[in-house]
């Protein structure tokens, strides 16, 4: 898919945020078109059948979550990205729980929202199933003899610790809430500390700086991404 054949839908009542993002995404060759409110949204989605969205939590009409949580339950696959305030952790949690496929926070810089809108386009192209072997920097991850490497040297990991690398480069470059990643590598929801602490120990073990990662990154009071190098 090239930038040209992609069409972004901006929904947020804020007439300057609508313009930054329309020169914005434009300039990068994107077709986009806007919504003020839920109303506009739906019909536009509707109507054009965008391939991504660019969705405000604030709207006048309807909270940005229950607009989320509708077109999930109508089966609206396609990527939605969150726009939020900086200090709205627990509503950018809420969202990604809900089915968005990341987040960027106002205010934000055009390089970095390109970037997600990049991660969360080839997400959705990317055929069903897992590449058997995941490379990122010096770091190569064998999904299928589930052998990780650094630089080339073979890395021993806990089943544990392992897991949760998996389910990392499963969703390579998107954010992973804490809940998310309880849920799938723990067979029972347990307390975020025990994530933390083997995230730490991973780092210890796949990082060059653990308390700088270039790899996992922490996105506070979120959750964590896999930074693709």
């Amino acid at each position: 898919m090239t930038n040209s054949a992609v069409r972004i839908l901006i929904v947020d009542d804020e007439p300057p945020i609508r313009k930054l993002l329309r020169v914005g995404l434009s300039s990068q060759d994107y077709a986009v078109s806007e919504a003020m409110n839920a109303k506009v949204a739906m019909q536009l989605v509707e109507q054009d059948q965008p391939d991504l969205i660019v969705l405000d939590l604030g709207l006048p009409d309807m909270s940005g979550h229950d607009l989320l949580a509708k077109w999930r339950r109508e089966g609206l696959a396609l990527p939605v990205i969150i726009l939020s305030s900086r200090t709205d952790e627990a509503g950018i949690v809420r969202a990604l729980e809900l089915g968005a496929d990341d987040y960027v926070s106002k205010p934000f810089g055009m390089n970095e929202l390109v970037a997600r809108i990049r991660v969360a386009l080839r997400h959705r192209l990317q055929s069903q199933g897992e590449k058997p072997v995941f490379q990122t920097g010096d770091l190569s991850v064998d999904l299928v003899r589930r052998i990780v490497k650094v630089e080339g040297r073979e890395v021993k990991l806990s089943p544990k610790e392992y897991d949760i690398l998996r389910v990392l480069v499963q969703h390579a470059g998107k954010v992973l809430t804490h809940r998310f990643l309880l849920e799938h590598v723990w067979d029972e929801l347990t307390d975020v500390q025990y994530l933390r602490v083997y995230v730490r120990q991973l780092r210890q073990k796949i990082e060059k700086t653990p308390d700088q990662p270039r790899y996992i990154l922490t996105e506070t009071g979120v959750g964590y991404r896999l930074q693709e190098v």
